[in-house]
């Protein structure tokens, strides 16, 4: 199976706005559970994740049984040529995956990874599309090369003697990215074809969670339909098997199957469909609104003055400025805290501030996807919110963007 994710949001619901670092994208220096990284095409990371060993070795014994029926008198080797079938089929999935991440690049679509996994590959594109437009191309693309794939390996056929090696082979691909691309046209979240729906539902309503929830619901539908129809089809020789090979393996293990493809489908659209609803939130985050008031004390000033002058103004921070009035420094909340009562006559704030630096002065218009990404860039606990003028407007506290973060997460969507 191969899907599109935007699991950039999804990094994002599980780490919250201030656990992450780098331009937009959490801190992954080894990209923990990517698996295996192969190389970086067009400069996107692909990984293949352990469980790809797992299938890779349940195609090369499935193949190979079919080769021992098909090709006698390979013996043993069949086991070679099945395997480098199962490379061959992923490698199959890889083109299917670049030629997302080559459109989302053409769309200016930040790409984290590329990841084969157990049932296929998965492009992480960072962000939403703009247009539904781009939504139904950056969705089509992808099953668009696995039909294009099929007819290179159908035309291939052509040049090798049928019942070789090279013909089992380049049958096998044809057939396999035919299934890739059908399975991928369905049309329910999160495949590429629930994507396509949920670009014509967005462009018909003119709202992308419109067609979000449409996707996913048919999604689920999808998801209930896998389960009970596959073991179905199997068991009755509707996909063109013979019943009388089916016996109580077999039949346990498409159950099993129908039940993990069912899992993957109905798991990946109630994601697509929670991130949607928290993206129709996001823009509540808004620096403005969650930004302390703050007044300004010079460094050698004591912390009891400086919390008594805070007071008297309603203000919930501390900024520490020069003798011009220009900032330096943010007092922090959690040092403060750590000094008791009675020494903070005796406490210069200069000793409990965090230097400023370029990326801790927010602009207070920020909001949404945008303040997050600007927090991520350069953590901190404290920032300081100016406004456009350069004028001091506040102090911004991570803690309080995670809490308002959480807050959009768990509010059902309109």
């Amino acid at each position: 199976m191969n899907e599109d994710d935007t699991s950039g949001e999804r990094e994002r619901a599980r780490s919250g706005p201030d656990k992450t670092s780098g331009k937009g994208r959490p801190r992954r220096p080894a990209e923990p559970g990517g698996g295996l990284l192969m190389g970086r095409p067009f400069g996107v990371p692909v990984y293949v994740a352990p469980s790809w060993f797992v299938v890779a070795a349940l195609i090369t014994w499935v193949f190979g049984g079919q080769l021992d029926r098909v090709l006698p008198e390979l013996g043993g080797a069949r086991y070679l040529v099945s395997l480098f079938f199962a490379v061959a089929f992923y490698a199959s999935v890889l083109v299917h995956e670049l030629a997302h991440t080559v459109a989302a690049l053409r769309f200016k679509l930040p790409v984290r990874r590329i990841q084969l996994q157990f049932f296929g590959g998965v492009s992480e594109i960072e962000k939403e599309t703009e247009t539904p437009g781009r939504e139904f191309w950056l969705a089509f693309v992808g099953p668009l090369l696995s039909l294009a794939l099929a007819g290179v390996f159908y035309l291939g056929m052509y040049a090798v003697e049928p019942g070789t090696v090279p013909g089992v082979l380049l049958a096998g691909l044809m057939i396999s990215n035919l299934i890739v691309a059908a399975f991928n046209l369905l049309p329910g979240l999160p495949l590429d074809g629930g994507r396509m729906l949920r670009a014509v539902v967005w462009k018909i309503t003119g709202r992308p969670m419109a067609g979000t929830v449409a996707a996913a619901w048919v999604g689920r539908a999808l998801a209930v339909a896998v389960l009970v129809g596959l073991p179905l089809l199997t068991h009755t020789g509707a996909l063109g098997n013979s019943t009388e090979d089916i016996g109580g393996v077999e039949t346990v293990t498409d159950a099993l199957l129908a039940a993990i493809l069912a899992a993957i489908i109905w798991t990946g659209a109630g994601n697509s469909l929670r991130m949607a609803r928290l993206r129709e939130h996001l823009p509540e985050l808004a620096a403005r609104a969650l930004t302390r008031r703050a007044v300004p004390v010079e460094a050698d000033t004591p912390l009891s003055e400086a919390l008594r002058r805070a007071n008297e103004a309603g203000a919930r921070a501390l900024v520490v400025v020069d003798g011009h009035g220009d900032p330096t420094a943010l007092v922090r909340e959690a040092a403060i805290v750590g000094v008791p009562e009675h020494r903070r006559p005796w406490v210069a704030v200069g000793g409990l501030a965090q230097d400023l630096t370029e990326g801790m002065k927010v602009p207070a218009e920020l909001a949404g996807e945008a303040l997050l990404d600007t927090l991520r860039a350069t953590p901190a606990t404290e920032y300081l919110v100016v406004e456009e003028s350069g004028e001091i407007y506040g102090v911004l506290s991570a803690a309080d963007v995670e809490r308002a973060f959480v807050a959009a997460m768990a509010r059902p969507g309109s």
